[in-house]
């Protein structure tokens, strides 16, 4: 028998924070057969202290694999225009 991770998710600390917009924590999940990453705040304004919570975002990977395609492909576009060129 297989294991089967459909539905579950897993988050840990973000290592690589380097400012107060990045998220606090950083993991994956699946849901319904779509792979998620998944970024995590601590809630700060108004939270109780004896309560923690998080703020979650899901971003599909495809998608962010997608976004990460077409800001190398704009780069690169950007990089290579040169109107001075005779053809």
């Amino acid at each position: 028998m297989s294991y089967d991770n459909s539905m579950r998710a897993a988050i840990w600390p973000n290592k690589d924070k380097k400012g107060d917009t990045h998220p606090d924590f950083k993991g994956q999940g699946e849901i319904d057969g779509v792979e998620y990453w998944i970024s995590g705040w601590k809630r700060k304004e108004g939270a109780n202290p004896n309560s923690p919570s998080l703020s979650l975002r899901f971003e599909k990977k495809d998608d962010a694999h997608k976004k990460g395609v077409d800001s190398a492909k704009d780069a690169i576009d950007d990089e290579f225009v040169d109107d001075d060129l005779p053809f």
